[in-house]
């Protein structure tokens, strides 16, 4: 004789979803820290070509636009552009700037909304 107990025995569909959902939140626990190590490691600066001194960053508006603004401090002329590693986007590099002894430009890029943002500014020669 079974006696009611005010609970009915869950059904096989009722256990696989509870599988399912363990397995979904264990996979995003793992999915967002995996980004926060991944973006500590690449924040290494880039090199800068030597003769020029820059400065790189984001646009204050736009997170997924890059710039390089360079100063030509040698003593010929030299050709630079920012180079945005995008994340899930495609990198992209910025419009070519060539600059005589002691002129300054800028180079932007601007990453595709697609991707994660901007996660390494170079300078290219």
């Amino acid at each position: 004789m079974k006696l009611f107990t005010g609970k009915r025995p869950a059904t096989r569909s009722e256990r696989f979803r509870s599988v399912r959902r363990t397995v979904a939140a264990a996979t995003m626990a793992a999915a967002l820290t995996a980004p926060v190590t991944a973006a500590t490691a690449t924040a290494a600066p880039a090199a800068i070509p030597p003769g020029l001194s820059c400065d790189t960053g984001k646009h204050a508006i736009d997170e997924y636009t890059g710039f390089a603004l360079c100063r030509n401090n040698g003593s010929r002329t030299q050709t630079f552009w920012v180079h945005l590693v995008c994340g899930w986007a495609p990198d992209v590099d910025g419009n070519h700037v060539t600059l005589r002894p002691g002129e300054s430009g800028q180079s932007t890029a601007h990453c595709g909304k697609i991707g994660t943002g901007i996660g390494e500014i170079h300078v290219r020669p």
